[in-house]
């Protein structure tokens, strides 16, 4: 099937427009100047620029065709001497072979049998048995089978027939595509070889061009290197270590993070394990990972600072010999370069970035938005099947500074509704810094959305009246140094509801005739942030780690879970989804927001929704495809939030829908160390 990609409709393949919103489903948009360019030619015809979708491929020689039940005989090399897999076949029928494939995929010709992935580069591995393709996708909006298999459970793909041995780790470890895995799109058994595409990384620079650069503080070599013992903790139940070992390997995403490019086993235990329950291989220790630190250091002429040369050393004579005393050891240097500020201290570091800014960017958004009533339990996104024990694991905690704060909100009125009741409001000032070394940003946030309720001319004046009295409030009770302390948020509220109140009064409004709406509201510092709401419109997070809801909905059915009672039981109740808080119908007196503080230690999303947008757990169900990309500094937030607006239309579209999305960057302290 041909998935669309402007509404996601599931199309057949032989369809040309899709048949519910009917865009082209044989031409894409070109990302540098708008122009419509098939999707069997990789650059634009009308500027040049790179367009088409690219994967990057490994085409693996077996001796006898892969299979699903294949027990090929794989010896893992020494680590001092290489890093590939070598597989004990003749050499010379091993070089005529590697001829043959390599003639039969020339350039321009395609990799597989229904002609989908045609080879613009073909490189074959001196010594090692295998080549590398760059391939463009000429059907992209195509499902694989991979994918679709993927849908319907982890174990169901690993165990299909046709899937070659070499896919397996990848498949097993897709969950944690974010952590660095890379993300597997398609695979086959070809004759005597095995064929896996992988999201194409060989433009990414590598880690040892950073190591290079002077810039590059002690803060950031131990944030790469506990980043390093993190994949370990990924990669050992799936005997996939290897791929720390190899130095062109490990790459650098657009917001410099350390990724892998590929997978490398250390045996063959790996390519027929039972996933759920295996002993990983006992040929590597941890001392490998120092023998590549050794490397790093060596090739980059980097010197060693002192805390560091002690690890090595203790790495080296087996002092350290488990992963978590060398996960203990890296964050006790963090510690040592920069203690961590606490939320207490109130970001009492960021005074010297203020007072020397060299330049402020200010931008304020406000617009309408909706109303809803919804089912809402607080819950945490899991990782899914399979997870390996490095869902567990803890996440370092080092002096983090903002690299980047983005924003987008969007509103629309739904389907079902001739008016809408939503309304939001954004404002940021961001101070950039420069300094001779390095560059950093000082940044205030306040991010408000309001679903309005009350009918016509009311539900709409309740929001507004309360975007627009908070940032007036805040504009003069926020030092830009310092995030509000709780007295002073909840004081804010507090102002909204009156003004709220005071109207409803002016007007003698009683009963259902009373306007009010709901708050939910976001402050960001630099890395510290506060969140603010009453009633049921929600903020979620979304990290590497996957999507948690910050915010309990002030709902009938939610306080009396939170009293003890059964879900099913507080949700069979007909006023179970009555707001128990709003702002408006009733006086300040009687308002009670939760404000929770917390820091940003990692690259984050927020989601700030009506319930429009989060009825039926839409965003649950849908964050990986339609949230998870949002992450990347290169993504679209202002068309990542149309497509949720337009999800939502399709899924629920009863109500007002409105979204505001803020991307937080964060990076280790330049300045630390």
């Amino acid at each position: 099937m041909l998935i669309c990609p402007e509404c996601k409709f599931e199309n057949p393949d032989k369809n040309k427009f899709c048949q519910n919103c009917g865009t082209s489903l044989t031409e894409r948009a070109c990302p540098a100047c708008g122009a419509d360019v098939p999707n069997n030619v990789e650059q634009c015809q009308h500027c040049g620029k790179d367009s088409g979708t690219i994967w990057w491929g490994i085409i693996k020689f077996n001796e006898d065709t892969v299979t699903n039940d294949s027990n090929s005989n794989v010896e893992a090399p020494p680590v001092e001497e290489s890093t590939f897999i070598q597989i004990d076949v003749p050499t010379p029928v091993l070089e005529l072979e590697q001829k043959k494939v390599i003639s039969k995929f020339d350039v321009g010709c395609y990799l597989d049998k229904q002609e989908r992935y045609k080879v613009l580069e073909c490189s074959d591995q001196a010594g090692q048995q295998e080549l590398l393709v760059r391939v463009l996708d000429c059907k992209p909006y195509q499902i694989t089978p991979i994918t679709a298999q993927l849908e319907q459970g982890l174990s169901s793909v690993i165990e299909a027939p046709g899937i070659p041995d070499v896919a397996k780790p990848y498949l097993a470890l897709h969950k944690l595509c974010n952590y660095g895995i890379p993300p597997i799109h398609d695979a086959w058994v070809l004759e005597n070889m095995s064929v896996v595409l992988l999201v194409d990384r060989s433009n990414y620079s590598y880690l040892l061009e950073l190591w290079l650069e002077d810039e590059m503080s002690s803060l950031q070599v131990v944030h790469y290197f506990h980043r390093m013992t993190q994949l370990w903790q990924m990669l050992e139940p799936f005997n996939c270590r290897q791929s720390l070992l190899e130095l062109t390997n490990l790459r650098l995403d657009e917001d410099q993070e350390l990724v892998l490019q590929r997978l490398y086993t250390e045996s063959s235990s790996g390519a027929n394990v039972d996933f759920e329950a295996f002993e990983p291989s006992a040929t590597l220790s941890i001392k490998a990972l120092a023998n590549i630190w050794h490397t790093l250091f060596k090739q980059s002429q980097r010197t060693q600072f002192g805390p560091l040369m002690q690890l090595l050393g203790d790495l080296d004579v087996g002092t350290v010999e488990t992963l978590e005393q060398l996960q203990a050891r890296l964050r006790k240097i963090a510690s040592e370069l920069e203690p961590t500020p606490t939320i207490e201290e109130n970001n009492h570091d960021t005074k010297d970035i203020h007072d020397n800014y060299e330049s402020e960017d200010v931008t304020v958004t406000m617009a309408a938005a909706p109303n809803t009533a919804a089912p809402t339990v607080l819950q945490f996104v899991e990782a899914g099947e399979n997870e390996t024990k490095s869902d567990d694991m803890p996440t370092v905690v080092l002096p983090m500074q903002l690299n980047s704060l983005d924003n987008a909100g969007l509103t629309d009125v739904g389907r079902q509704r001739d008016h809408n009741e939503d309304y939001f409001g954004i404002e940021t000032r961001i101070n950039r810094v420069e300094f001779p070394k390095a560059q950093a940003i000082a940044a205030r946030g306040l991010y408000i959305l309001c679903d309005g309720m009350g009918g016509h001319a009311s539900g709409e004046v309740a929001s507004e009246l309360a975007v627009t009295t908070l940032q007036k409030y805040f504009n003069s009770h926020w030092n830009f140094n310092h995030l509000p302390s709780l007295d002073i948020i909840k004081e804010g509220v507090r102002q909204a509801n009156k003004a709220i109140y005071d109207l409803n009064q002016k007007d003698a409004r009683s009963g259902v005739g009373r306007m009010g709406t709901t708050l939910v509201m976001l402050l960001v510092q630099d890395t510290h942030v506060a969140v603010a709401h009453v009633g049921d419109s929600r903020m979620y997070c979304l990290t590497r780690r996957g999507l948690e809801q910050v915010t309990i909905d002030h709902e009938v059915g939610q306080r009396e879970i939170m009293r003890g009672v059964e879900p099913s039981i507080a949700y069979g109740r007909p006023d179970a989804y009555q707001l128990t808080q709003a702002l408006g119908p009733r006086d300040e007196n009687l308002i009670d927001p939760d404000v929770h503080f917390f820091q940003i230690n990692e690259d984050s999303l927020f989601i700030l929704a009506s319930d429009g947008l989060t009825d039926n757990n839409l965003l649950e169900t849908n964050w990986q495809t339609h949230l998870k990309p949002l992450l990347s500094s290169n993504a679209n937030l202002d068309k990542g939030t149309r497509e949720l607006i337009d999800l939502a239309n399709k899924y629920n579209g009863h109500d007002n829908i409105t979204a505001v999305l803020v991307r937080a960057k964060v990076r280790p302290n330049p300045g630390a160390g």
